[in-house]
């Protein structure tokens, strides 16, 4: 949801990241007493009473998730509820659930299986597989006159 938030500023984003790599911040000054103060009035620097609501809810180095801009609160809240489902929910309860869930296509079953056929096998002294699993008389084979021509690989 943030990168959506992202995207619709990429421009100034990037506008502003590549004046920054071209500015060079240089301090020339030796001393403190060379650098030029300002002094402004208590009065004057009381904002104003829209740009006191604007600033309602925002802290002074309050730097956005993503989600929200221009409300603080919002913004913590919807991040913190967003790493909520995704993490807790999706990936601590989805892995716990694909770790326990039961086996869809039987796999451990049929092995189980196998295993206590091949040992009764071997407790009655039988073969492991017969070769005559299924009983000759029940095989319909073709006859060598429907076969024709047919070549036959063994």
């Amino acid at each position: 949801m943030s990168s959506l938030v992202r995207m619709s500023n990429a421009p100034l984003v990037r506008n502003l990241v590549h004046s920054l790599r071209t500015v060079r911040l240089i301090s020339s000054s030796q001393k403190n007493r060379d650098a030029a103060t300002l002094d402004i009035p208590k009065k004057a620097a009381a904002p104003s009473g829209a740009a006191a609501a604007s600033s309602v809810g925002t802290s002074r180095n309050w730097v956005s998730y993503g989600f929200d801009r221009q409300d603080e609160a919002h913004d913590r809240n919807v991040t913190n509820s967003s790493f909520f489902f995704t993490v807790t929910l999706c990936l601590v309860l989805g892995t716990a659930y694909w770790a326990y869930v039961p086996d869809p296509q039987l796999q451990d079953w049929a092995q189980r299986e196998a295993y206590l056929e091949l040992r009764r096998r071997e407790a009655a002294g039988l073969e492991p597989i017969s070769k005559d699993f299924i009983d000759p008389a029940q095989i319909v084979l073709p006859s060598d006159e429907e076969l024709g021509n047919t070549e036959i690989v063994i």
